[in-house]
């Protein structure tokens, strides 16, 4: 369904070929500020600028069952945890639980969409997830077991399930892996990392319409559903957000649904409907 040109578009600034693949986190973390946002693991079968993609240097490739044995999954999954403590790129399980990497500038219009404010946590978040914000509130960093015995949210699925609402909330981000005596992540407030991005504001329909161009960018063409499954948008909203770019002379849309850039993409043929 995508045009050859802009497959080879996407190669390009997705690091997608082996000229440009990622090896350190300087160099990741370059990746997702270039790009705006991107998936951690996602391999090929999910739309979307990936780390780990980026890690192989190929638009096919696909995790390994086996990953503990995988070189090219073990250093994405390292390289992670080494831009979690740098604390220069946003990481959290955000929408439909689903792990990205949002750069600095995307944070305000991830927000203004997903993100709770304080005076709407108690009507949004469920009672186990206040409990962990109260512990977090007090200690500031805190690790996974530790967290889970000051809160009183001793079952594990809860546990779990509190931790990726506060994430998704744009509230609570890990700041830390450790490794040794045991594995675990160090929580904190993601206001105290990104403390400008989080507080500045952003209308929602100005914050879709920014995701939908900081995507088209470096996608190139979008086709019908592509960026709601990239991001975790509705369809009808994501369709919005780029009619929006159609509007401004941004973006053109040569069928229902699909949409490229405007200018040095005339001459891209328009992707054919199935």
């Amino acid at each position: 369904m995508i045009p050859p040109e802009i497959e080879d578009y996407r190669d390009e600034h997705w690091c997608r070929e082996n000229a440009r693949q990622i090896e350190t986190a300087f160099e990741a973390e370059r990746f997702v500020e270039r790009v705006g946002f991107a998936a951690c693991l996602a391999d090929a079968r999910r739309p979307g600028p990936s780390l780990y993609v980026a890690v192989c240097g190929r638009r096919d490739a696909v995790m390994p069952r086996t990953v503990q044995k995988d070189p090219e999954a073990s250093l994405a999954w390292t390289l992670k945890d080494e831009i979690l403590g740098r604390g220069h790129i946003y990481y959290a399980k955000l929408a439909r639980k689903k792990t990205m990497f949002l750069a600095p500038r995307m944070i305000p219009y991830f927000y203004a969409i997903w993100g709770v404010r304080r005076a709407e946590e108690s009507t949004r978040l469920s009672g186990p997830a206040q409990k962990l914000l109260r512990v977090l509130r007090r200690e500031w960093e805190i690790a996974s077991a530790d967290l889970r015995t000051d809160s009183g949210v001793t079952d594990r699925a809860t546990f779990n399930r509190a931790l990726d609402e506060l994430q998704a909330a744009m509230i609570v981000i890990p700041s830390q892996v450790v490794y040794a005596p045991k594995f675990t992540y160090i929580w904190t407030l993601a206001v105290g990392r990104f403390p400008d991005a989080l507080r500045r504001r952003a209308a929602r329909d100005v914050a879709v319409r920014e995701i939908a161009r900081c995507f088209l960018a470096t996608a190139g063409l979008t086709i019908p559903g592509e960026l709601a499954r990239v991001i975790g948008l509705s369809r009808p909203e994501a369709g919005r957000g780029n009619r929006a770019l159609v509007a401004e002379g941004y973006a053109v849309s040569p069928s229902r649904g699909t949409y490229r850039l405007a200018g040095n993409f005339e001459d891209v043929p328009s992707v054919q409907r199935g």
